[in-house]
């Protein structure tokens, strides 16, 4: 499903260039849960944030089911993502001026739907996770839990062939990131390709796979138990 060749991506500071991520190559599968895992500071949300197509001011190459993102414009990316990728993020991004049912409904805004079907589609969510009385109620209004709740929903419910998700059950009770984890691992066996970010083992052994990051390298790989000594060697 994607492809990254050469990945780099460093920021410009006082002393010069800081590099987050350092040729990064790896190959993601249709149907993989993979997790990302390192230590602060180790590139992983910058890596989730190319994956996501948020950034664009990286370096390499960037193939998503054989289209290269990295010979695109920002809207090109941008509807690229629309149409594939849902995105947890660990700070939410909802929309402040938005009612609970207004961001869970904003994914399927982009696709050519009847109202019916996704107001259908809005009920069963808010169902779902249980927030049908906070539906009319802003994000301000919500606790960071709830917050983090309404994100998950309005990333799932347009059925993403990509979910994205930065420490999906940070700011969850263990009982609700349970929950979350096990709503993964469903939509991952229906399909779902799913990439996340987390430093908990426990979300982890959920995934097929996990790669850790230190100082923006890739350095291991459980598909790839050579991965560390390449890295050293080079």
């Amino acid at each position: 499903m994607i492809q990254l060749k050469n990945i780099e991506r460093s920021y410009k500071t006082g002393a010069g260039q800081t590099w987050v991520l350092r040729r990064i190559n790896l190959e993601i599968k249709e149907g993989e849960f993979l997790t990302i895992m390192g230590p602060s500071g180790a590139g992983k949300s910058s890596l989730l944030n190319v994956l996501a197509l948020l950034d664009d001011q990286w370096l390499g190459e960037y193939w998503f089911k054989d289209e290269a993102a990295h010979r695109m414009n920002r809207r090109q990316r941008a509807e690229l993502a629309k149409r594939n990728i849902g995105m947890v993020f660990q700070s939410y991004h909802l929309l402040d001026d938005l009612t609970v049912q207004e961001n869970i409904d904003l994914p399927l805004s982009y696709k050519d739907m009847p109202r019916a079907q996704r107001q259908g589609l809005v009920a069963d969510t808010l169902d779902r996770f249980s927030i049908v009385g906070k539906k009319d109620l802003f994000p301000s209004q919500l606790s960071g839990g709830q917050q983090q709740l309404v994100g998950v929903a309005r990333a799932v419910i347009h059925k993403p062939a990509l979910l994205l998700a930065d420490e999906p059950t940070g700011n969850l009770h263990s009982s609700q990131a349970k929950e979350i984890m096990e709503l993964f691992k469903e939509l991952n066996e229906q399909g779902t390709t799913i990439v996340q970010v987390t430093h908990s083992e426990v979300n982890a052994a959920y995934g097929s796979r996990v790669i850790e990051l230190r100082d923006g390298w890739l350095t291991a790989d459980s598909s790839n138990p050579n991965l560390g000594v390449e890295v050293t060697a080079s």
